[in-house]
Parts: C-alpha cells; structure tokens; sequence
C-alpha cells in the first residue's frame, strides 16, 4: 500500500497546484480531519476547501523530498514558500503526516517552521 499512498499524495500535489481543489478533495475522505500543529484543526471537506481557497489563491511553491511509509501512515519531507502578513514570501521546512482509510486521505498533521 505504500506505493498506493505516494500515488495518491502525488495526485493530490498536482491537483493543488493546479487550484483544482474538487480533485484534491476526491482524495479524502468527507470525514477528513487536517490538523496544523500550533495553528488550527479543519474537520471535513467543506473547512477543508475553504481554508485551500483563501489560502492557495495561487498555486503554493514547494518541494517534496522525501516520503516515507509504514501501515496507513506516509510522511512527507519538505519545503515550502509560505506569505508572511506582509505578503513577503518566506521559507518553511514540513513534515506532514498522512493517515489514509479505505484508501482516501483521513488525516493530516501538518509540522511546519520558519527555515533558518
């Protein structure tokens, strides 16, 4: 199931930078729970897309490079650029850690920090 995993975080990657959020949100479940560590926690599909509309009003500029997998769960190694309140784009390093059910997208934890 791995591979499976990785295949469906690449489709999902795609589909955002697109701005196709109905084939980002295909990928999860309706029950999906997205969790930002230290900021805020949506809870459905619906929050979901609201948050990826006023957050991804352009398409994000990040780079996987690394996933790893064991059982339901895949880890995603990365980096992204991230607008301050200023507009002003800044570096973050993040982990996000998926737990997938029936093979959609359950969960998201989402660590993410300023790089340095």
């Amino acid at each position: 199931m791995s591979q499976a995993y990785k295949q469906i975080l690449e489709k999902l990657n795609a589909a955002i930078l697109e701005l196709d959020f109905d084939a980002a949100l295909e990928l999860c479940t309706d029950d999906t729970e997205w969790t930002f560590e230290g900021n805020k926690t949506l809870k459905g599909k619906k929050a979901v897309r609201q948050w990826m509309e006023t957050d991804y009003r352009e398409p994000p500029d990040f780079k996987l490079h690394r996933t790893v997998a064991e059982g339901n769960y895949l880890v995603a190694i990365g980096e992204i650029m991230v607008k301050d309140h200023q507009g002003k784009s800044v570096l973050h390093n993040y982990a996000d850690v998926w737990r997938f059910r029936d093979g959609l997208m359950a969960e998201l934890r989402a660590f993410v920090v300023r790089a340095l």
